[in-house]
């Protein structure tokens, strides 16, 4: 059947075949054996798309023998709609009255927009569930889902590592009869960043009419860089000659709108060079600015057209007398300051585990009173700071963090952290 998707032809059905996340995987394993005994009735499994977590909640219904009912839950935004087909199948027992049923409701992020409450609905379903219900989506930190992630015991999946993918494509090209360059394929998997679903499209696309696959083959794949969308869309918004253009710019990025709106107040500055153009275009940011803080309030999001409007038509609209030029753009400076905080929280946290583990201790007694002290011994005795880092098995960022060198964020956690930080910052803004 050479017409069906290799993503889904191949697609795991065992934990054997499965590749990556061990550690969430053993996580999500525990809670539905431990399901109705204790722990959360709903798991919420998030991280970037193609790891894997939709195929993991198939693989373990299948493992466990659970009949698997199975929804996208932006195919179903109204209250309605969620206590109609998630609220039956979560109260139900099954066809063949066993009991043994997980739901599973996809693209949860998805509920947004022209949710009418759908997301309040599917709380209420998760609330009365008597079935284990997993949840999947891409990015869990917006702030309207605050609520949905203290209903549910959160499970993070990360980007798959270039060996992982290497493994999968080999066991494909082995059932597909391609003989495969070893380098060919680190180069699908290098470009993929993670994503196994991207790397094996790829590959699909690479062995057509061949079977052997070499490095030349693959030359032409270009990688997916994650920032030009975000570029593509704040040109829209910035130099669209309708407003009917720069309203399409939302559409062309995957990202929320609190950061969009991170990303073209940033840079407004940059490329409007008239100050009336400018102080137009930044009222209607703060207009945009009230309107989400609204919509967060009041949970009113039919509010949400009016700040899409203004952030990206309301900005295009006010460049009258601006000359054209060429301006660099420029990641928001609020967001990349909070995500070097976060990094060092978690660098603190990460070491404060480990020292809580050598001593008996918490990880918050460890940060009250193990390592004030130690910072204090590596600060002064490089010597000695090498000692301590031997004996709690130390990382070189973990050391750099007692002896006071503050730590640096890399571009893909600061990427991924972004969305997170950013909505932590307007919830204390306001």
């Amino acid at each position: 059947m050479p017409d069906i998707p290799w993503v889904e032809k191949y697609r795991p059905r065992t934990l054997d075949e499965y590749v990556g996340n061990r550690e969430a995987v053993d996580k999500v394993i525990r809670w539905l054996k431990n399901w109705g005994l204790r722990g959360k009735k709903a798991a919420l499994l998030y991280g970037p798309p193609g790891v894997g977590k939709t195929t993991l909640a198939l693989i373990l219904a299948r493992m466990f023998d659970y009949d698997l009912v199975e929804m996208n839950a932006s195919d179903w935004r109204t209250a309605s709609a969620v206590a109609r087909v998630a609220g039956r199948a979560a109260v139900q027992g099954t066809l063949y009255g066993r009991g043994r049923r997980i739901i599973l409701i996809d693209e949860v992020d998805g509920i947004a927009g022209e949710d009418t409450g759908g997301l309040a609905a599917l709380l209420k379903v998760i609330r009365e569930t008597r079935n284990p219900m997993i949840l999947v989506a891409n990015d869990v930190w917006q702030p309207r889902f605050s609520v949905l992630r203290s209903a549910c015991e959160l499970i993070e999946f990360k980007r798959l590592g270039v060996r992982d993918i290497v493994k999968h494509l080999k066991r494909i090209c082995m059932l597909e009869g391609v003989e495969a360059d070893e380098k060919a394929l680190k180069m699908i998997a290098k470009m993929s960043e993670g994503d196994m679903r991207s790397a094996v499209n790829d590959l699909q696309t690479v062995s057509y009419g061949r079977k052997r696959v070499t490095v030349e083959d693959v030359a032409w794949l270009a990688a997916r860089d994650r920032l030009f969308p975000i570029f593509d869309a704040l040109k829209r918004v910035f130099y669209a000659r309708t407003s009917t253009t720069a309203k399409t710019a939302i559409n062309m990025v995957d990202m929320d709108p609190e950061m969009f709106f991170e990303w073209v107040y940033e840079n407004t500055l940059r490329h409007f060079n008239d100050p009336e153009d400018v102080a137009e275009a930044l009222e209607n940011l703060a207009l945009a600015d009230l309107f989400l803080a609204r919509v967060k309030r009041t949970q009113n999001w039919k509010l949400l057209s009016y700040a899409l409007e203004l952030m990206t038509a309301g900005v295009a609209a006010a460049r009258k007398r601006s000359r054209p030029g060429w301006a660099p753009f420029k990641f928001p400076s609020r967001i990349r300051l909070l995500s070097t905080l976060k990094a060092r929280r978690a660098l603190l946290n990460q070491l404060a585990g480990k020292v809580g583990s050598k001593t008996h201790t918490s990880r918050v007694k460890a940060l009250r009173t193990h390592i004030p002290y130690l910072r204090v011994i590596a600060r002064s005795n490089p010597e000695m700071a090498k000692k301590i880092a031997e004996g709690f098995e130390l990382t070189d960022e973990e050391l750099n963090l007692l002896s006071g060198v503050e730590p640096t964020v890399t571009s893909s956690a600061r990427s991924y952290r972004s969305r997170r930080s950013g909505a932590r910052y307007r919830r204390r803004r306001r």
